[in-house]
C-alpha cells in the first residue's frame, strides 16, 4: 500500500475543509439577475454548517447562519424598480453579484411552443436587429431529469439585445417585451422548458400524489424512484446473470449480451422535469408564470381537465407565493380542414384548457387563428406573446382598460328556428367584427390554403361569419349561416327547425372569423356536454370463397 507524504495528507485536508466552508451559491442567483420587486425577496445558497453569512445590497445588511445541512438564506426588503445594483455575499469567502436588476419576474415554461427561440420565428432577423432591451433579462435552464427534487439548476441570466435575444424563448421573449414597454421596468424571463413533453413530468410528486385520479402516475415514478425490495433483487439477479453471460461471451470471443436497464427517470417520467427544472428554483421570487403546452396530452383531454389545474396548484404551493398569475397558451389551429363537423381531435383539449380557468387568477391566450395546418409549431409568436401580455396586464397589472380576451359564450338562448348567441360583456371588446378572411393575413402558405378552401361554397353556407356549427336533438351538426346582430350571433341552418345545441371553432384546424373591435378572436365553444359519438364497428372481412 503506498503511503503518501505528509504535508501531501495535511494539504488535502485543507483544500477539502475550504471547500466545504466556501460560500456558494445557486446558478440562477448571479451576474445580470432581476429581482423581483415589490415584495421580499429571497436570496439563498450554501456554506459550512453553522457558518454565518451576510447579504448586503444597496442599504440593506442581512445575516444568516447556514443549518445543519449547510443551507442558508435571506428575503431581502421590498426593493422599488430600477438598478443596476451589486450585491456582496460574505462568509469565509465573498461572491460579488453584479449589474443586478429589479423589476418583475416571469416563469417561462412548457414543451415546444415555449422552447421556440426567437431565430425560428417570423421575421428572426428583423427581431433580432431590433432587441436592444437591455433591462429584458433571460435566465435559461438547461435540460435535465430528476426522479428526485434538486437543489441546484445549470444556466446563466443574459442581458437582452441583438445578439443575444435570437437565443431566447420567442413567446417569452415578446411577452416580456410587451410588459417592458407598457410598464416601463425591468423584466426577468426565468426560461424552463422541453420540447415534446407533457404535463405529468412537470408536476411535484407531492402534487400528482394529492389527486386520487393521478395515483398512477406516483406508482410510475415510485417504481423508478422508490423501487421495491422484490423489483431491486430482480434486477441485482439480472445484473449478476449477465455479468456471468458477458464473462462466457468474453472467453468465447463472442459479442455480450445487452446489459440489463437501471430504471431511470427520462423526460417522460411523471415529475422528473419538476425535480429537476423547477424544483430548483422554486426558491426564486417571482411575479408569474406563463405556460405554452397541451400537445402531447391532446389524447387524454379528460384527464387534462384534472392535471393541468392540479398542477397550477402545486406550483403555486411550491412556490409558496399565493395564488400568483399563471397565464397559459391554448392550443392553436393545426391538422386539415374537416369538411363537416368533426368531434373528433384537438378541441376537446382546449375545453379542457378552456375549463382551468376557474381557478383564480389564470389567463388564457387564444391563438385559434394563428396554427399551421401542417406546422405543430406556428412561427407567429409575436401575437402568442402579446395576448398573453394582455391578461397579464389585465389580471396581474390592473389595467382595467385592456381588453386581454376576444368574445367569450355567455349564453344560447332559442328564437324559433335560430339561436342567439350571447357573449361576456367584458369581452366583446366594442363590438363583435367578421373579419373577412381575405384580409386575416394568416402567417403561413398552409393556413392561406385553408382560408381559401374555406370560401368554396361546397364547404361554407354563405355567412358573414365562419365557423358556427348547429345541431337538433338529433345531434347532428351541421355548418350554420351565422350574422352579428349587434353584442350577439344569430344562427340557423335548412333542416334545424328547433335549435339544441351550437360550437363555434369546434375542430382541430376550424375555419373561423369572428373577432372583437379589439382584435381578439373568439374563444372556441360548444354550449353542449355531448360526449363524442362511438366511432363506427368496421365491417367484417368477407371469407375467401
Amino acid at each position: 500500500m503506498r503511503r503518501w507524504p505528509g504535508w501531501v495528507v495535511v494539504l488535502a485536508v485543507v483544500l477539502a475543509v475550504s471547500a466545504l466552508a466556501d460560500v456558494k451559491l445557486p446558478a440562477v442567483i448571479g451576474n445580470n439577475m432581476v429581482i423581483q420587486r415589490g415584495v421580499r425577496a429571497r436570496i439563498w445558497g450554501t456554506a459550512d454548517a453553522g457558518e454565518e453569512v451576510t447579504v448586503t445590497l444597496g442599504a440593506q445588511k442581512l445575516t444568516a447562519k447556514a443549518n445543519d445541512k449547510g443551507e442558508w438564506a435571506v428575503m431581502l426588503d421590498p426593493l422599488k424598480e430600477g438598478g443596476p445594483l451589486e450585491m456582496a455575499i460574505a462568509g469565509k469567502n465573498s461572491i460579488k453579484v453584479e449589474n443586478i436588476l429589479v423589476g418583475d419576474v416571469w416563469v417561462c415554461s412548457g414543451q415546444s411552443n415555449m422552447e421556440w427561440t426567437v431565430s425560428n420565428s417570423a421575421n428572426p432577423k428583423e427581431e433580432a436587429a431590433a432587441a436592444n432591451f437591455p433591462n429584458i433579462r433571460h435566465f435559461g435552464l438547461q435540460k435535465a431529469t430528476s426522479a428526485t427534487p434538486l437543489k441546484e439548476a445549470k444556466g446563466a441570466w443574459a442581458v437582452c439585445s441583438p445578439q443575444t435575444a435570437s437565443g431566447f424563448t420567442a413567446v417569452g421573449y415578446f411577452f416580456g417585451r410587451h410588459l417592458h414597454k407598457e410598464l416601463n421596468v425591468p423584466i426577468g424571463l426565468l426560461h424552463t422548458s422541453w420540447g415534446g413533453t407533457a404535463c405529468a413530468p412537470w408536476t411535484s410528486r407531492d402534487g400528482l400524489d394529492a389527486v386520487p385520479e393521478l395515483a398512477h402516475y406516483v406508482k410510475a415514478l415510485d417504481a423508478i424512484a422508490n423501487p421495491s425490495p422484490e423489483a431491486k433483487q430482480k434486477l441485482e439477479e439480472a445484473l449478476k446473470k449477465w455479468e456471468a453471460d458477458a464473462a462466457k461471451a468474453k472467453e468465447a470471443g463472442k459479442k455480450a449480451p445487452a446489459k440489463p436497464a437501471v430504471p431511470t427517470a427520462g423526460a417522460g417520467t411523471p415529475a422528473a422535469l419538476y425535480n429537476a427544472m423547477i424544483a430548483p428554483v422554486t426558491p426564486y421570487t417571482i411575479r408569474g408564470a406563463i405556460w405554452y403546452q397541451g400537445e402531447s396530452n391532446a389524447g387524454n383531454p379528460k384527464e387534462y381537465r384534472i392535471l393541468f389545474p392540479a398542477m397550477i396548484k402545486d406550483w403555486r404551493k411550491q412556490w409558496g407565493q399565493g395564488d400568483f398569475p399563471f397565464l397559459f397558451v391554448q392550443l392553436a389551429s393545426f391538422m386539415g380542414v374537416d369538411k363537416e363537423p368533426s368531434d373528433k381531435g384537438w378541441q376537446h383539449l382546449r375545453k379542457a384548457q378552456d375549463m382551468t380557468l376557474s381557478l383564480p387568477k389564470t389567463g388564457q391566450a387564444c391563438i385559434i387563428d394563428i396554427g399551421e395546418v401542417r406546422d405543430i409549431h406556428p412561427k407567429n409568436k409575436q401575437d402568442v406573446g402579446l395576448r398573453l401580455a394582455l391578461a397579464a396586464l389585465a389580471i396581474e397589472y390592473g389595467k382595467d382598460n385592456v381588453v386581454y380576451s376576444g368574445p367569450r359564450l355567455d349564453k344560447m338562448t332559442v328564437e324559433g328556428n335560430k339561436a342567439r348567441i350571447s357573449f361576456k360583456k367584458e369581452t366583446v371588446g366594442g363590438g363583435l367584427d367578421a373579419k373577412p378572411l381575405e384580409d386575416m393575413k394568416p402567417s403561413g402558405p398552409t393556413l392561406q390554403k385553408r382560408f381559401e378552401t374555406a370560401l368554396t361554397p361546397e364547404l361554407r353556407p354563405k355567412s358573414d361569419v365562419y365557423g358556427f356549427a348547429i345541431a337538433g336533438d338529433d345531434k347532428k351538426f351541421v355548418w350554420a349561416e351565422a350574422k352579428i346582430e349587434g353584442d350577439a350571433v344569430v344562427v340557423s341552418a335548412p333542416g334545424v327547425e328547433k335549435p339544441v345545441a351550437v360550437r363555434y371553432a369546434w375542430g382541430n384546424s376550424p375555419v373561423c372569423n369572428l373577432y372583437n373591435k379589439a382584435d381578439l378572436p373568439a374563444c372556441p365553444f360548444r354550449t353542449d356536454d355531448w360526449e363524442p359519438a362511438p366511432p363506427a364497428p368496421k365491417a367484417k372481412a368477407k371469407a375467401k370463397q
